[in-house]
């Protein structure tokens, strides 16, 4: 029993860190941001909301944006 219920443990903390695939956004100057997750669109403001590496929520214009690219 215990080891049907270790090998499911397993199994889900596999697939829940298959869930949160990390991305890399390029902005028109060139920067290479690296984002935690994926980042999202907020069309009503324009702005793209995105975790950075350290675990901060950040913010950036969409214009500035050029590429968005699961890594």
């Amino acid at each position: 029993m215990k080891r049907i219920t270790g090998v499911a443990a397993v199994t889900m903390m596999l697939l829940l860190s298959g869930c949160s695939s990390n991305y890399v956004m390029s902005t028109r100057d060139g920067h290479m941001i690296m984002t935690d997750g994926k980042p999202e669109i907020d069309k009503d403001t324009g702005l793209v909301k995105y975790t950075d590496q350290a675990g901060n929520e950040m913010q950036i214009n969409s214009d500035e944006v050029s590429s968005i690219i699961e890594r």
